[in-house]
């Protein structure tokens, strides 16, 4: 993937961190976000064919400024209810800004359980795109008045990731206030060179996210490690996503101009994964798992076959039909994942069994596969 390609990108979604919308005592910048307004209206109105999708933090800084707290929070209730406050306040300035050019714009909150059940994730599809459609910009944050683990892990950026991956999305820009992945922490050391293009996830990427520290201060918790994650979820879709420095000027456009900026984490194949698969890939929980012997695994991976009941082993935990399920090999490594057609206790009873048996087991046949190849993925 070339830098040039990066233009062709129709459909954005474009992460800011809350360091990036925030003062150097933890409060709401209004400069820094009419900035970031007019860089992402620019892009607008210089391609209307463009989309762009808007996650943002920002509300507990928002919330710390209005509340006129010295610091982030550290008690998990407090910090809700500094979000609350917040909230309102961070989408009437993105409001008042965005309305200088005639955008609308639209609030959606979200908590990460909207992508593990199915039918939330197609509901959360179908308004984001009937949103874009209409020429709205969605802006998205997580529901932090409600969402206790997130709050803890200031986890937009994986967030952003699975919008990115919901929507089919060609590029996530993740804008903080560091230049990219370095070696080493620049703000520590000389020797911090800037990585400019990551092409996997090594262990070595991993290690150099976990010393680097927190990208962000202040109002915000979220680090370079939880942008590692983002960026693993994205290349498995076969989504571009760059990190980069928000205080630069006209960073987007300069970003999809093809100019050499942040790190880019450049996915192998660029052929994005189809919506069902990212679901059952990146969203959806396994709720048991399903041993199958080599003959079966053979079939999966080589023959792209589905998975019948003569090569299943055995079945841990239980799940019921449409629950996604990991299937593993005799040595308990995972190789793929897919939606199960039946349930754990009736796998138990087909195991091993033929296809044209299940009806006289089971006394009825929903599907001849325990689980269909289209609703299978390959890990």
């Amino acid at each position: 993937m070339d830098l040039a390609e990066l233009a062709e990108a129709k459909r954005i979604v474009v992460k800011v961190g809350s360091s990036s919308l925030t003062d150097e005592h933890y409060r709401l910048e209004p400069r820094k976000v009419e900035k970031l307004v007019q860089e992402i209206v620019e892009l607008r109105n210089r391609d209307y064919g463009k989309e762009v999708i808007l996650v943002s933090s920002g509300a507990i800084g928002a919330g710390i400024g209005k509340l006129g707290l010295k610091q982030r929070p550290r008690d998990i209730k407090v910090l809700q209810a500094t979000a609350a406050v917040g909230q309102s306040i961070l989408m009437s300035t993105y409001d008042k800004y965005f309305s200088a050019y005639n955008q609308i714009i639209a609030q959606v909150l979200l908590t990460h359980s909207a992508f593990f059940n199915r039918q939330w994730y197609l509901n959360l599809r179908n308004t984001l795109v009937t949103l874009l459609k209409s020429g709205i910009i969605p802006v998205i944050n997580e529901n932090d008045t409600i969402a206790v683990d997130e709050i803890k892990l200031g986890d937009n950026d994986n967030l952003s990731a699975l919008v990115a991956c919901n929507l089919d999305a060609d590029l996530l820009i993740i804008l903080t206030n560091t230049d990219g992945l370095f070696t080493y922490d620049p703000r520590r050391s000389k020797r911090a060179e800037l990585i400019p293009v990551v092409d996997e996830i090594t262990p070595e990427i991993e290690h150099i996210a976990e010393r680097t520290g927190s990208a962000g201060a202040g109002a915000g918790v979220g680090g370079m490690k939880t942008k590692i994650q983002a960026a693993k979820v994205t290349m498995k879709a076969g989504i571009p996503l760059i990190i980069a420095n928000s205080s630069e000027e006209r960073i987007i456009a300069r970003i999809i101009d093809g100019e050499r900026l942040g790190t880019l984490f450049k996915p192998k194949i660029m052929r994005k994964m189809r919506s069902k698969g990212q679901w059952i890939l990146f969203a959806s929980s396994p709720k048991g798992r399903i041993e199958v012997d080599e003959g079966a695994k053979t079939a999966l991976i080589k023959n792209s076959g589905s998975l019948l009941p003569p090569g299943i082993v055995s079945v841990v935990d239980e799940f019921r039909s449409g629950d996604t399920v990991s299937i593993v090999d005799t040595c308990g490594v995972e190789f793929a994942r897919g939606l199960s057609n039946y349930s754990s206790s009736d796998i138990e009873k087909l195991k091993g069994r033929q296809s044209r048996e299940i009806e006289e087991i089971l006394h009825r046949k929903d599907h001849s596969e325990i689980v269909y190849r289209g609703n299978l993925v390959l890990l």
